[in-house]
């Protein structure tokens, strides 16, 4: 089996766009069953923003199975066999892809907005959050990944990151070449920061890389009694709840679990910092939102994307993924308030910047040049 031989239909050829009808625009996600996260959230704020901005837009999703390793070239190659070039006898002016394998999709103004690849078989192929081993039929299906990928980005029309740290991988791992585009957070406009309160905000879905079990840990180690609020649902929910109970800190730590929007907000608002180290984030929603909150944030030296917008002393801490580090950092910004007041304040200008139209702009912009060339 091999992705070439998908090649073999008649190329698309490039539909005219004449500008006399709103452009009808599809976003292709991936839907995990039973799994909502931030992608589905970027997914959704996409749509809306391009409905609030007369374009025609909806949202083609399929399923994927990463386990075991071959069925993900199954799911990837059915994104090959759609025809999205036209609905109910209208042609689709514009194909935004976005998460593996999405962009297989095949369409002749075909963009994609990679948040991320596979990344089981690129940055995290040799540590333990992957599931390729050393086995023949593991190598296979890596390298068919990697040929998928490889065809289908050089595909599109252009390519967007939705950050560095995305970009730098596809340059890295495939040779290509992307723009980072970065996006405002869900909420965006509803931030607000109430006080400076006296515990760490977590927020994220409750995985290993997200290592919420580091401000645990951190927890033990600190001079003062801080409390921290976890926030979220995940398989590492139970792991994180018995840990804070071995270490004696059930009092100290508040599992929220999921909450609701008014929550969330409430929540930003009154914390005193935010924690966030994931390794090797791709973006994170998180910063942003703890930056227009008006709050600083605890990150990890090595929790990529994450590092674009905190810099260490400037908007937050940059640590080593260690507790003694990042108990030290907590202990320094319990005792200094107004020290983290001002990081919050410099994170705020700084996601203030960031905008829909600018986005929304760069997406599009091949329809306004292909209607300018006729």
């Amino acid at each position: 089996m091999t992705y070439g031989t998908h090649g073999r239909y008649a190329p698309i050829k490039k539909q005219p766009f004449t500008g006399e009808r709103p452009p009808r625009v599809l976003i292709c996600g991936v839907q995990i069953p039973f799994i909502t996260g931030g992608a589905e959230s970027h997914i959704e704020s996409l749509r809306l923003q391009l409905l609030n901005r007369g374009f025609e837009v909806d949202v083609v999703r399929l399923p994927l199975k990463w386990y075991p390793p071959r069925q993900i070239v199954s799911d990837a190659i059915a994104w090959r066999f759609l025809d999205l070039t036209h609905s109910y006898g209208l042609p689709v002016d514009l194909v935004i892809a976005t998460r593996f394998p999405s962009y297989a999709v095949r369409h002749p103004r075909k963009i994609a907005w990679v948040f991320h690849q596979h990344r089981q078989v690129y940055d995290l192929l040799t540590t333990e959050l992957t599931d390729f081993k050393d086995r023949p039929d593991d190598d296979h299906v890596r390298k068919l990944i990697y040929q998928m990928d490889r065809r289908s980005l050089l595909e599109c029309r252009h390519r967007f990151a939705n950050s560095r740290n995305v970009a730098r991988r596809m340059q890295k791992y495939l040779g290509i070449d992307s723009e980072p585009l970065y996006h405002p957070p869900p909420l965006a406009g509803r931030y607000r920061c109430a006080e400076y309160g006296d515990y760490v905000l977590s927020v994220g879905r409750l995985e290993v890389n997200k290592r919420v079990d580091l401000l645990i840990r951190s927890l033990v180690h600190t001079r003062h009694p801080v409390k921290a609020v976890i926030v979220g649902k995940g398989p590492q929910n139970d792991h994180l709840r018995s840990l804070a109970a071995e270490f004696g800190l059930t009092d100290r730590i508040d599992f929220r679990g999921f909450v609701d929007d008014r929550t969330l907000l409430d929540l930003y608002s009154r914390c005193g910092i935010v924690y966030y180290a994931p390794l090797d984030e791709d973006y994170g929603y998180v910063t942003l939102e703890a930056f227009l909150s008006g709050k600083a944030v605890l990150a990890a030296a090595d929790s990529g994307g994450v590092l674009e917008f905190v810099g260490d002393g400037r908007t937050g801490y940059v640590l080593d993924p260690v507790p003694e580090r990042f108990s030290a950092g907590i202990d320094h910004w319990y005792e200094s308030a107004d020290r983290g007041r001002i990081m919050g304040e410099t994170g705020r200008e700084i996601a203030g910047d960031i905008n829909w139209d600018n986005v929304i702009g760069r997406l599009t912009s091949i329809l306004d040049a292909d209607r300018e060339s006729g």
